[in-house]
Order: structure tokens, then sequence, then C-alpha cells
């Protein structure tokens, strides 16, 4: 939960820090490009009273510091229109097939001077127009830094994880190990003794049961290989097993194909993910309802749904069911959900999601297993 808080710490201090670099940007390019709109308007003012002075122009009249002020104008595009529309003048402006329609646009936004019978149009200089589009660009850059960021400290979250759920398995495993082959040799030693007990075949059991949990968690902490085996089996195997172990007021409903459904996996990790979700169903339904396993094959993939009457989950809380840690159960570390989702999505590249849930009538957990 640490890590947890600490991520969402990390990425609301980036969110904070992007939002305050958008704000700054756009408010410093929006003073600059004020200014630089008004010193642009002044220099075509005085561009208007050189064309001015240039039209009154007499024997007394400085054409060269006219045409100098004239000239000077290299950035700002410019279209001088007479009274009847034509086009006397233009400068800095490339393609001059559509010189009218452009001064009509300049003229729609504003950008004009009259100048006697001519209006002066102009428009923004490139510079400013590179100059308005700049925060957008930076704010891009700033985002794909922020979400840059946030993929890395989740890989990195992620990676933690893992080694967690490695290290917790493997000593899991090594410490459940030595008492449970010192169990399996008591009950041995005791079969011997007391071959007619009815007690003792249930004592082998449980402990063949404490050392397949040992198995899984050994298994858990490597890379199991997948082997094809029947889906079929599988959940007949959950439901023997939850019929022993929960009361007679949970049913057990099971709709399966009739033919073996074959598909690569680690049986055993997989009858733990099924289990998990019908011992959380038992919890859910409070020791008292129907779940029900739902086994369907599709042309590549193969699906498992485990459907239960119990109270369902809050939508709030939907996208936090296979959070490590999340759980709404008094007891419990909040870790089978997760625990499955690993074992479907990482080591058999399937899915697993929350298919439908309804407060007070039961919720639905889809499995999505690839078929090969």
């Amino acid at each position: 939960m640490q890590w947890t808080d600490r991520i969402r710490q990390v990425k609301m201090i980036l969110v904070v820090a992007a939002a305050l670099i958008a704000v700054a940007s756009l408010l410093i390019s929006h003073f600059l490009v004020r200014d630089l709109s008004k010193e642009e308007r002044h220099r075509m003012e005085v561009w208007a009273q050189a064309l001015h002075s240039l039209n009154e122009a007499d024997e007394n009249t400085d054409l060269a510091l006219v045409l100098s002020v004239m000239e000077g104008n290299n950035t700002i595009p410019v279209i001088v229109v007479n009274s009847e529309g034509g086009i006397d003048d233009y400068r800095n402006i490339d393609d001059t097939t559509r010189l009218e329609s452009y001064a009509k646009r300049m003229q729609q936004a504003g950008d004009t001077i009259r100048v006697d019978a001519q209006v002066v149009c102009y428009d923004e200089s490139i510079m400013l127009k590179r100059l308005q589009a700049w925060p957008y660009v930076q704010l891009g850059i700033v985002l794909i830094f922020v979400v840059v960021a946030i993929f890395a400290l989740l890989s990195s979250k992620r990676a933690e994880q893992n080694k967690v759920w490695v290290g917790l398995s493997k000593e899991t495993a090594h410490q459940l190990g030595t008492p449970v082959s010192s169990l399996m040799a008591w009950v041995e030693m005791l079969k011997e003794q007391y071959p007619d007990d009815d007690l003792l075949p249930e004592m082998d059991k449980d402990v063949k049961r404490l050392q397949l949990i040992a198995d899984r968690f050994s298994k858990i902490g490597s890379l199991p290989e997948p082997v094809e085996a029947s889906m079929n089996d599988v959940l007949e195997h959950v439901v023997d097993y939850m019929d022993r172990r929960t009361s007679k007021q949970v049913e057990m409903i099971r709709h399966l194909p009739d033919r073996d459904v074959i598909v690569k996996m680690n049986a055993s990790l997989f009858e733990w993910v099924i289990e998990n979700l019908c011992k959380n169903a038992v919890d859910a339904m409070e020791g008292r309802g129907t779940i029900t396993l739902t086994l369907t094959e599709e042309p590549q993939r193969v699906v498992v749904e485990v459907q239960d009457t119990g109270k369902g989950i809050r939508k709030k809380d939907l996208g936090n069911v296979f959070t490590p840690g999340f759980t709404t159960k008094k007891r419990g570390w909040g870790l089978g959900l997760s625990l499955a989702r690993r074992i479907v999505e990482e080591y058999h590249h399937g899915r697993i999601f929350v298919k439908q849930s309804e407060l007070g009538k039961g919720t639905t957990f889809r499995i999505e297993m690839p078929k090969g």
C-alpha cells in the first residue's frame, strides 16, 4: 500500500506540475503575443504613413527615407487594396494567385489601415504565428514527459511487486515443504498402525491438499510450463472441492460442454484461480446462494464465467478489485484476486475481468483463455 500511495502522490505532483507549466506557458505566450501584435500594428501604421507620404510626394519629400521605411518591412504580409477592390501592391507574400481572397480575410479580421483611397491590409508575421503555436508544442512535450514518467513509475512498481510475489511464493513453498513432508510420514505410520480408522483417509486428503498448496506456491515463484489439459476436469475438481468445503446451503451449478475443452495451461494454478473466485463468491453470499460455472468454447478462445448470487460490488470499487491489498472483507489480505489476475494474464496470456455486478443480485467474473 505504501508503493500505491507513493505512486499516487508522484502522479498528482506530476499532473499539478504539468498544469502549472501549462498555465505559465499560456500566460507568458499571451502577453508576448499581445505585445508583439501591438508592435506590429505600430509598424504597419508607420508603413501606412510612409505609403501616404509616397502618394503625396513632391520635390520637398525625402523619398529615400520613405522608401527606406517601406522596404524595411521584410516580415509582415501586406496587401494594398484600392477603392475599387483591386490590388495595388503587396509584400512578403509567396502565393500571389489568391491575393484578393487573402485581402478579404485580412479585412474580415479587422487588420486594416485606411490611407486616402487605399486600404492597407496586413497579417501576422511568421514569427508571431510561431510564437502563438509554441505553447501548444511545449504542452505536448510536457504531456509526453508526464506520460513517460508515470509509465516508468508503474513499470517500477510492477517490477517490485513481481519481486515480492516471487520471493514470498518461494519462501512460503520452502516453509511448507518440511512440515508437509513430516505430516505425510506420520499419516503413513498411522495407516500401518490403524488400518481400519475412518478418519485417516480424511487426514490424508488434507495433507495432500497442503502439499498441493505448497506446489502451487513453488510454481508461482517460477514460470510454469503450460501443457494441454481439460478445462472440464479443472472445473469438475473445483466443484468437488467446494462441495466438500462449503455448507449445503451453497449450490454449485456447472454448465459444461459434452466434449472436453482442451487448453494449454497449468491446471494446478488455474484451479487455484477458480477456487479463489468461488471462495469470494461464498463470502459475498454469506454462505447461502448459488454459484454457476459456465464453460464455452469460441473459435479463438475458451471462456469461463463464475456467477454468484451475492451482494455484488459497488461501482466505485470495480476498478480496484484486482489491486493488491484491496478488500471489502473484515478478514483477509486482499491478494486473492490480484493473484488470480497474475496467473491468468502473465502465466496464461489470458484475460480476467468483472463482466457484470449489481448490488443485491450478484457478480459475474469472466476469464478468457487463448486456444493453442
